[in-house]
């Protein structure tokens, strides 16, 4: 008899391990045993189970009344999923437009998503690094806002990642040493090594320890990945009722920035035709770099600058046209994907170091005190020859603790708890980014026939002065929560939820170190009272469907890429907002618990545009559908199946008819391109609807595994996304696509063997890079066929 039990299946990797740990005879001696490993196999933690904790009451996702998924480690190691812009194929909803090539932080319902730890919010990463996957035991993606437990979040949502631990899911300590070593190869010269290692220190504690380093070059010319990352994890029972958890992680990855294609127009997505010419030379002191005051200077005699403001694209004539604005030798020519906007010298790099310290009690008549202690620093350059430069270094600590203790009034059982916390951050940051050029480069040259002088410009990273914004500062959080949840005898369960935040902000900026200090604010303090709120319904009924309904006002900070706060900002009072969501779903198990499906209609909106963070966190209002199936056809065949239909409006752009931007040649078809390349001009490019770029309104997607045998197993995944917009204005579109991705893994008692192609029939398709600012200016081609080969031993 088929069985695969909800509630049982997320133990997948624990329950393998520890039966891979038994003697073969004791397995086949126990037929109930030998059954339940086929059903763990098969399913690879596909199904919805308990300890997804979205409002910390261990429900499974099947009575969770929100739209989420979780994304289990033998998921991610079956399809190969190496980053976070691959997770779209399994959760609806999460398609993520490029920050200039860097997988920080994952789009969800349109806006950027927010990354926690164990349940804990980590510093906002955007595009800072990419967040490493491969130390994670599951990931769950929850959309909409984070619980008021968690406190203040962005509105579309966010990635929980669970790392790899000395206990199981059941709070079972791994039996015996086990581990494994593995060597991953690729297209683009891919060089991956990981090891891992866990198992009990004793009867009451146990470890896990994973390490990853990489040495990698890139489909993108100038373009390389080194990095190096380290997790430990530590459990100990100090007795029946105290349990302590403590660990953290260090990252350290070297890398750039990718900007994509420049001088955009149809024609180059279309056919592949990209004008060519080079610009004017404004290295007027011979140094090799071209500074704010050597562009600036152009203007000295009259003419308009080389960046000026048009407020409209049709107002854009030659007579405001700086003469050295215009390209010298224009042409045309093909242009290969791979050939890209990154300087030899581009750099970003990122020193991550994240700890935890949890303790745990629990008595005997279901009351618990949770502690847990959160510290997490990083320190940030980020330089691009084209004219961006940021630096940060910010640290982060958070104690939140949580009282929880369940009631059971006969018909109904009540949950409650009640969490004070506090959030400390403390931050420095500077950015450069006036006088950012992205057209002046011509592409077509190789470096070699390429004058640097032309394009490089001296960044105040490198000279410590010139800065467009600069602060430092800290900013306190002081929270408390309290979350109920009611459960009737009938199936109808009802969660409420409310938070109370006062959050002060103290910031300064030293203005002698900005380019424009005149008027520049040099210090700014404020406080502010923050409120909000959850209440959810669901009915699990007795014929397997649970509808629900969930109704959420959210606080949000308005913070910088990587948590920092604006002086001018705070000065404002503009640093904060709140955010609305409704939603109603519907969700399902069947067929003994074998087949999950979830499908919701949500509305969420986040509208005071004198917050408005264009890079972080834009004022939108969203409404869409997500679909989402998951079925374990037999102990063989595991499919998925996902829709996400999704209309993302920027409010300032629809009250206003437009948003501020980059000017792209198809928003200004009245001029000859190449009399602008070589500078640039912006202003409030057309947006009559409001729509976001580089969200399309459909996208589909389809993943099966199947297993021939206890050895042999393929697996294929299908992605097809509608065509989008690459800019605000609609100017340029990128087309529609369909990724087809497939593998094959062998695996004995020890040894893994898998081969992985993705893209696999060569589709050529492009992401919007930062569309809300440079849409119609650049663009990113994405990777054209490519394969992963994987060896791993296990112990």
């Amino acid at each position: 008899m088929k069985q695969f039990p909800t509630r049982r299946l997320p133990l997948a990797a624990s329950i393998a391990a520890i039966l891979a740990s038994m003697p073969l005879a004791q397995a086949q001696d126990d037929p109930a045993l030998a059954m339940e490993e086929i059903v763990v196999t098969g399913s690879l933690g596909s199904l919805p189970g308990e300890d997804v904790q979205i409002f910390g009451f261990g429900k499974s996702l099947l009575e969770t009344p929100r739209s989420a998924s979780t994304i289990s480690s033998e998921q991610l190691d079956r399809f190969n999923i190496t980053d976070i812009d691959e997770l779209v194929a399994f959760a609806p909803g999460t398609f993520t437009q490029s920050f200039f090539g860097v997988a920080g932080s994952l789009d969800v319902r349109g806006t950027a998503g927010e990354t926690y730890f164990r349940g804990v919010r980590r510093i906002d990463n955007p595009g800072n690094y990419p967040t490493p996957i491969g130390a994670s035991d599951r990931i769950d993606i929850v959309r909409g806002p984070a619980s008021p437990i968690y406190g203040p979040s962005k509105i579309g949502g966010y990635l929980n990642f669970n790392p790899k631990s000395a206990r199981a899911e059941s709070g079972d300590y791994l039996t015996e040493t086990t581990g494994a070593l593995s060597y991953e190869t690729g297209s683009w010269n891919r060089n991956v090594v990981t090891a891992e290692v866990g198992g009990p220190i004793n009867d009451r504690m146990g470890y896990y320890i994973y390490g990853e380093l990489e040495d990698s070059e890139s489909f993108y010319d100038n373009s390389e990945t080194k990095q190096n990352i380290v997790q430990a994890s530590f459990d100990v029972d100090i007795n029946d009722n105290l349990l302590i958890k403590f660990g953290g992680m260090y990252h350290d990855f070297d890398g750039n920035q990718v900007a994509g294609w420049n001088r955009l127009t149809q024609d180059l997505i279309d056919n592949g035709t990209y004008i060519t010419g080079t610009a004017s030379p404004l290295d007027f002191d011979g140094d090799g770099k071209i500074s704010h005051q050597e562009y600036n200077s152009v203007g000295s005699d009259g003419t308009p600058p080389l960046s000026n403001f048009v407020f409209r694209p049709e107002f854009v004539g030659n007579d405001s046209l700086n003469p050295a604005m215009a390209l010298v030798n224009p042409g045309t020519t093909q242009l290969d994907e791979s050939n890209v906007l990154v300087d030899p010298n581009d750099t970003l790099d990122n020193q991550v170091l994240t700890l935890y310290l949890d303790f745990v009690y629990e008595t005997d008549n279901g009351f618990s005190i949770t502690n847990q202690l959160f510290y997490e620093t990083i320190d940030n350059i980020n330089e691009n020859a084209y004219g961006f430069a940021q630096f940060g270094e910010v640290d982060v600590i958070e104690d939140k603790l949580v009282f929880a203790f369940e009631k059971d009034f006969g018909s109904m059982t009540a949950n409650f708890q009640l969490s004070p916390s506090i959030r400390y951050t403390d931050f420095l940051r500077g950015q450069d980014f006036i006088n950012e050029y992205f057209d002046r480069r011509d592409l077509s040259q190789s470096n070699a026939e390429r004058d640097p002088s032309l394009d490089t410009r001296l960044l105040a990273t490198q000279i410590n002065a010139d800065y467009s914004e600069y602060q430092s500062g800290d900013y306190t959080m002081y929270g408390l929560a309290f979350l109920g949840d009611f459960s009737f005898d009938n199936g109808i369960a009802v969660t409420l939820g409310i938070r109370q935040d006062y959050v002060e902000a103290d910031v300064t900026t030293p203005v002698e170190l900005l380019l424009f200090p005149d008027g520049a604010i040099p210090e700014a303090s404020d406080s502010e009272d923050l409120l909000s709120w959850s209440a959810s319904i669901n009915w699990t009924t007795e014929f397997g469907l649970t509808p629900y309904f969930t109704i959420a006002e959210q606080a949000t900070l308005i913070a910088g890429q990587v948590g920092d706060l604006p002086t001018a900002q705070v000065a404002s009072g503009s640093w904060t907002d709140t955010s609305d969501l409704w939603e109603v779903g519907l969700k399902g198990s069947f067929l003994d618990d074998s087949l999950y499906f979830a499908v919701n209609y949500y509305e969420q909106e986040r509208v005071d545009f004198n917050a408005q963070a264009i890079v972080t966190n834009p004022t939108s209002r969203t409404e869409g559908i997500e679909a989402e199936l998951r079925w374990v056809v037999n102990q063989d065949l595991v499919v998925t199946g996902g829709w996400t239909n999704m209309e993302v409006i920027i409010v300032e752009a629809e009250v206003n008819g437009g948003q501020f931007g980059f000017y792209g040649a198809d928003d200004i078809p009245q001029i000859d391109p190449t009399l602008v390349f070589g500078g640039q001009i912006i202003g409030i490019p057309t947006s009559p609807d409001g729509r976001r770029a580089g969200i399309p309104e459909n996208i589909y997607t389809l993943t099966g595994t199947y297993s021939f045998n206890d050895n042999l197993a393929i697996s294929g995944s299908v992605i097809s996304v509608e065509e989008t917009a690459s800019g605000s204005s609609g100017a340029v579109i990128l087309p529609s696509y369909t990724l087809l991705n497939a593998g094959i893994v062998y695996e004995t008692e020890s040894w893994t063997f898998q081969l992985n192609a993705k893209n696999l029939t060569d589709e050529r398709y492009f992401r919007s890079n930062f569309p809300d600012l440079f849409g119609s200016q650049i663009v990113l081609p994405e990777l054209t066929r490519n394969f992963q080969a994987r060896v791993a031993y296990k112990f």
